[in-house]
């Protein structure tokens, strides 16, 4: 017999969120890491929040909605909102029920930049470590270090010179030799133009960098610099330096590492540096190549382009979306612990 369509909705529902996941969504395992890692900020947000005046969005419900964001690759908080409104898996994933109003776009964004001003990031960044430590899925002994190029939220008709006001320059500047010493970005300051290789377009950019460890590819450093080449050592030593000091510690790099101002400070840290050797003038003899762990530093350190790839086409950094050097660090952060959340819901039991 066909069945008719009620043209009354019903005026209750008596079946709650939880029932709602299914029991194998993987999202269930990511909320439990996260619910897991959220009372060691919890000094943290203390410290953000006035014990007078009206509530504001509770913080817990912005990290995971932050998270969200990230996870499925929305674009603006806008959208993120509207998604909240409507699906049952992100209300209950954020913790709002069934009849709870959804915040003004306007508002949670506000609340996010307070977020911001904290070293929130670095605390949830650490807490994710932890779980991944506690389950032995790191590596304390071997890592590999690389750095890529993040688009600027800034255009090239932005780039000026920084000893004029008026925007003629930005009109037509074909022709015209346009160097960071002498221009800078109006919308973005702290972006630089920087180009990829001989060749390529020059855009202005940041740098992002990473180490990751050996065992299972989590990122367990992250740093953002100015966009330029000698950025990527300095940067890359000043995260290895913060890992524990043991004995035998290794880190793979590709051949753009092979110079003496890595490789020798490398091994002042007590790293031995396992970089892809150049053809002439490297920085590295068969005292290190003819070992066996060589190899497979060199073999693992291609794992190190992973989570780039995934925090450019899901976590929404192949084209930035907030300006300021503080900004895209606390995001660039965030997007390698969503990262790392990924990694442990599929490694961990």
């Amino acid at each position: 017999m066909r069945g008719e369509v009620d043209p009354q909705p019903e005026m209750f529902s008596y079946v709650d969120l939880e029932s709602r996941i299914p029991k194998q969504h993987p999202i269930r395992k990511i909320r439990r890491i996260v619910d897991k890692a959220l009372p060691a900020l919890e000094c943290a947000f203390n410290r953000m929040y006035s014990e007078r005046g009206r509530p504001s969005i509770p913080p817990e419900q912005l990290i995971r909605a932050l998270l969200l964001q990230i996870f499925f690759t929305i674009r603006s908080e806008r959208q993120l909102m509207e998604r909240i409104d409507y699906d049952l898996l992100f209300r209950w994933f954020v913790g709002l029920g069934m009849d709870d109003p959804v915040w003004d776009h306007s508002v949670f964004s506000k609340n996010r930049d307070r977020l911001m001003a904290y070293d929130v990031d670095e605390l949830l960044f650490e807490s994710i470590k932890q779980q991944a430590a506690a389950k032995k899925l790191l590596s304390r002994d071997h890592f590999s270090v690389d750095g890529t190029l993040i688009e600027a939220c800034a255009s090239l008709k932005s780039f000026r010179p920084k000893d004029r006001d008026d925007d003629s320059d930005a009109e037509n500047f074909h022709g015209q030799k346009r160097r960071n010493d002498t221009h800078e970005s109006t919308t973005d300051p702290d972006s630089r133009l920087f180009r990829k290789g001989f060749g390529k377009e020059a855009k202005l950019n940041y740098m992002g960098h990473i180490v990751t460890e050996n065992r299972n590819g989590f990122v367990v450093g992250t740093t953002v610099t100015e966009a330029g080449t000698r950025q990527e050592w300095s940067a890359a030593l000043e995260m290895l330096a913060q890992q524990p000091d043991r004995s035998g510690r290794t880190v793979g790099a590709d051949k753009g590492y092979d110079v003496g101002a890595f490789v020798t400070k490398c091994r002042d840290l007590g790293f031995t540096a396992h970089v892809a050797a150049k053809k002439r003038y490297s920085r590295i003899d068969g005292r290190t190549t003819h070992h066996a762990g060589y190899a497979i530093s060199q073999r693992k350190r291609k794992r190190v382009e992973e989570p780039f790839g995934w925090m450019k086409n899901y976590g929404l950094l192949r084209k930035l979306r907030h300006r300021g050097r503080d900004n895209v660090s606390w995001l660039f952060r965030l997007t390698a612990t969503a990262y790392n959340i990924t990694r442990l819901q599929g490694l961990a039991t």
